[in-house]
């Protein structure tokens, strides 16, 4: 199977992982789950991060095809745009992303302006659908539980999993938000562990499982299927669904869930300006 080449940068305060793969035959690049910094207390964004991201790529002297999400995110905003004027490559998420749009577009009471059929994205992924990454071959696999419009994208030997999985010794992503169900994330994880053993998996968060001393982001197939804490071989739907369940009940919402969603349903760009040519983004009350 086809290696590509990958480098993980780590958002500390978001506990996000964003990666540039690329074919290092033709030097062609995606990037998958970049980060535009935000602080909450100011409401100020920076680029900070992204920018460390770019300028490796254009160390590497790579072209980028692709910036894609692998969902729309609830604990940071995405750099997507930015990443893409900079660089160029089409912005690229699930088809699925309408389901969501339609959810936090009411949410949000969005108005007209804001449209729900994904057109923010250059490019819609469906199930199954295959890419090409220079010479590359990659897929973009459906994998729903954790939000409607997740996607895992196998690119070579090496799969992004967004919040699918987290390390093995950590477990599994939340089931709690809009359109989240653990039936259908148990049903996604088994179709990433129907791919072989060796395959690389690559995280989109990871928070440190308690006695582990350093972050991580890359794992295999066979280390999850056999070590995964929620869905190791022998686990039943019933008993993962149970868990899940139970264990969202007592977590919190993410820090950035309501300024993080607003933007990134929005293909990660800021809502528009109202007529004092100030942004706003909302605070719904009580209502989630």
């Amino acid at each position: 199977m086809q290696r590509p080449e990958v480098k993980a940068f780590f958002h500390a305060s978001s506990n996000t992982f964003s990666y540039v793969v690329w074919d290092p035959v033709t030097q062609k690049a995606a990037v998958l789950d970049s980060v535009l910094d935000y602080d909450a207390a100011s409401g100020r964004t920076g680029r900070e991060s992204a920018d460390a991201l770019i300028a490796f790529v254009r160390a590497q002297e790579l072209t980028v095809e692709w910036v894609i999400d692998t969902h729309v995110h609830a604990d940071h905003l995405s750099a997507a745009p930015h990443v893409q004027s900079i660089l160029g490559g089409k912005l690229g998420i699930g088809e699925h992303v309408r389901a969501v749009q339609e959810s936090f577009g009411t949410l949000f009471n969005a108005g007209s302006e804001f449209r729900r059929d994904g057109s923010q994205f250059d490019h819609l992924f469906s199930d199954g659908e295959r890419y090409l990454i220079g010479s590359i071959e990659a897929t973009a696999i459906h994998t729903p539980g954790h939000t409607p419009a997740c996607m895992t994208h196998l690119i070579g030997d090496a799969a992004f999993v967004g919040d699918t999985l987290f390390m093995p010794d950590y477990g599994t992503a939340r089931c709690d938000f809009p359109g989240g169900d653990a039936a259908t994330l148990f049903r996604s994880i088994q179709k990433i562990f129907a791919l072989p053993d060796s395959t690389r998996l690559f995280l989109c968060h990871d928070y440190k499982a308690p006695g582990r001393d350093e972050f991580a982001c890359e794992t295999t197939v066979g280390a999850e299927r056999r070590g995964n804490i929620h869905v190791h071989e022998g686990v039943g739907e019933a008993d993962f669904v149970s868990m899940r369940t139970t264990r969202d009940a007592t977590l919190s919402m993410p820090q950035l869930i309501l300024p993080a969603v607003q933007v990134n349903m929005r293909a990660g760009r800021l809502p528009p300006a109202e007529d004092n040519g100030v942004r706003y983004l909302k605070i719904p009350l009580d209502a989630i």
